[in-house]
């Protein structure tokens, strides 16, 4: 990925190359522009994971992936961290639609889908929720405190 594919300044990243050759962009999430801030801050490169090899990045993750198991423990693939991805968002509710498009997956073949308009500032929020999530799940983040609000019966009016 070059640094040109991420907009700071209106917080999203742009993959061209795509499955389904569509290029799709996503808003990123505070952690996520936050780190990434901080690395472009620190980078003399063109891009954001910047290797030794002739091409000057990484072009398989599989040393990095195979870094991750080893410190971790848990096997897992690139297809298995999308799986994941997926299986959050839509345990937090997340609508169908936007799932499609977070994913990028084409909604040619469904008519309501043509009346929908999802753009980028639509899916801001479902993928700020993912990540808060997982976050949270890894201890990096603390939960938001419930506020309880006293029953009508009990509330002075």
């Amino acid at each position: 990925m070059c640094w040109k594919q991420i907009d700071l300044k209106a917080k999203t990243l742009t993959i061209t190359d795509t499955k389904n050759n569509l290029a799709h962009s996503l808003p990123l999430p505070d952690y996520l522009f936050n780190l990434l801030s901080s690395r472009k801050r620190t980078t003399t490169s063109d891009f954001v994971f910047p290797g030794p090899g002739a091409a000057g990045h990484i072009i398989e993750p599989r040393k990095q992936i195979a870094k991750v198991i080893a410190a971790s423990g848990i096997q897992f693939s690139v297809h298995d961290l999308r799986r994941t991805f997926i299986t959050i968002a839509e345990s937090l509710d997340i609508p169908a639609y936007a799932l499609k498009r977070l994913l990028n997956h084409k909604m040619n073949a469904d008519v309501t889908a043509g009346y929908i308009m999802l753009d980028i500032e639509r899916l801001r929020n479902p993928m700020q929720m993912i990540a808060n999530h997982i976050l949270l799940k890894m201890g990096v983040k603390k939960a938001s405190p419930v506020l309880l609000f006293p029953s009508i019966n009990q509330a002075t009016v």
